[in-house]
């Protein structure tokens, strides 16, 4: 018989308090004053929130500088996509980032914030070739008891415009990717019908996931997000393609994103939105009230991009709320359930959530109610992953070793 993990006196989402019972990797019991067994390991919630673990379905982990001097930022103007990437590559070139360590420092950072899933998009081109996605592979493998991590083989700078990329992608498909992804179909590959027929293709050929990064704006977005809805329905991938930013839907009038929105249904696609910046965002509450399945996520963290993002998706959650003008606490607890239950949506975790069965991916964190954990960011007190201890008070049981996965002792 497997050993029993007791979470005493923690109120699920802000509820009653209660008791969590876990084993084999899964909620048991949930129940008031389970009884305590000394075989058990048991911890004290002390009345605070219980959250499901925190679901990062937007991240670019390969691109940070935690552990370096601090980075001024000096993208050259006019800034746009194609300058972020180009300052970026060079940078990375001059800085001689080790793509394996500075992942592995974003993520111990992230499990002792309480993200528990994280998908991350991982920079291929024909100038570092594979060697990013294979850091981030061997990251994966490092932390795999502590967080669970999907790939999107992701061609940051272009894929058409830079030949031998599609074979590198599709090599990153062979080697484990779970999701294939996609940039700009007009504005960095000039080509949107050849570029979609592509990574589609891809897709479809190794049965993966498509997310897409859209940030074309206006009509031009939109018409791409038609495009990327025709071939969904044509191919019968339903269900498995997620739109990123796609900051059109912010843009046009309400005629066409009413129209765009059945589209997004008929086809089961999803919509990853972070709030970026001064840019448009789709009107988040309008989709989900039209039922449009919604995540989110950090985006690039401390890189060369941008200072301001955070590993910790209360942080994303709050900014989100702030860019949205919400103040209601249903309101922003509307967007804390688009980084728990929407992202585990789009990542396919059927077994996520607080309920007997669930998956025991769990975050106790201080605050009488969800909203006042978002507007506070306390530490969180403890963070559990299939029932195992993997952070406490903020920090992260799982140490960057090159061979080793060191945890918590059991209490």
């Amino acid at each position: 018989m497997s050993k029993q993990t007791l979470l005493r006196n923690v109120r699920p989402w802000g509820g009653a308090p209660v008791d969590v019972l876990m084993a084999d990797g899964v909620i048991e019991q949930i129940a008031r004053n389970i009884s305590v067994d000394e075989a058990m390991s048991v911890y004290e919630g002390q009345n605070q929130l219980l959250l499901p673990g925190l679901v990062n379905a937007h991240a670019h982990i390969d691109k940070n500088l935690f552990g370096r001097p601090w980075h001024a930022n000096q993208t050259p103007e006019p800034r746009r996509i194609r300058d972020y990437v180009d300052n970026e590559r060079h940078l990375r070139r001059e800085l001689k980032l080790d793509t394996r360590a500075q992942s592995a420092l974003e993520v111990q950072r992230a499990i002792g914030a309480g993200v528990t899933h994280i998908r991350t998009h991982v920079d291929i081109d024909t100038d570092a070739g594979l060697a990013h996605f294979e850091g981030v592979l061997a990251t994966r493998e490092q932390f795999k008891e502590a967080l669970t991590m999907q790939l999107v083989a992701f061609p940051q700078s272009g894929m058409l415009v830079r030949p031998g990329t599609v074979e590198l992608l599709e090599e990153a498909l062979k080697m484990g990717a779970e999701c294939m992804g996609g940039l700009d179909p007009s504005t960095v590959d000039r080509d949107p019908v050849r570029h979609l027929d592509t990574v589609f293709g891809l897709a479809e050929r190794y049965g993966v996931e498509l997310d897409i990064h859209l940030h074309e704006p206006g009509m031009l977005g939109a018409f791409a997000v038609e495009l990327i809805a025709e071939r969904t329905k044509a191919l019968g991938m339903q269900g498995r393609i997620t739109i990123s930013h796609v900051f059109c839907l912010g843009m046009i009038d309400d005629a066409y994103l009413n129209r765009l929105i059945e589209l997004l249904l008929e086809n089961r696609i999803n919509i990853m939105s972070l709030g970026s910046g001064a840019s448009s965002f789709p009107p988040l509450k309008r989709l989900h009230a039209a039922g449009v399945t919604l995540c989110t996520g950090s985006d690039g963290v401390r890189d060369t991009w941008g200072p301001f993002n955070s590993v910790d998706m209360l942080d994303r959650v709050k900014f989100l709320a702030y860019r949205c003008g919400f103040r209601r606490d249903e309101d922003v607890e509307f967007l804390l359930g688009i980084a728990t239950q929407g992202g585990a949506k789009v990542m396919g975790q059927a077994n996520y959530g607080l309920a007997v069965g669930c998956a025991a991916d769990l975050v106790v964190v201080k605050g009488d109610a969800p909203t006042e954990a978002v507007v506070n960011l306390p530490p969180r007190t403890l963070v559990f992953k299939a029932g195992k201890l993997v952070a406490q008070n903020g920090e992260s049981g799982c140490k960057v070793q090159d061979n080793l996965l060191e945890r918590f002792e059991d209490a």
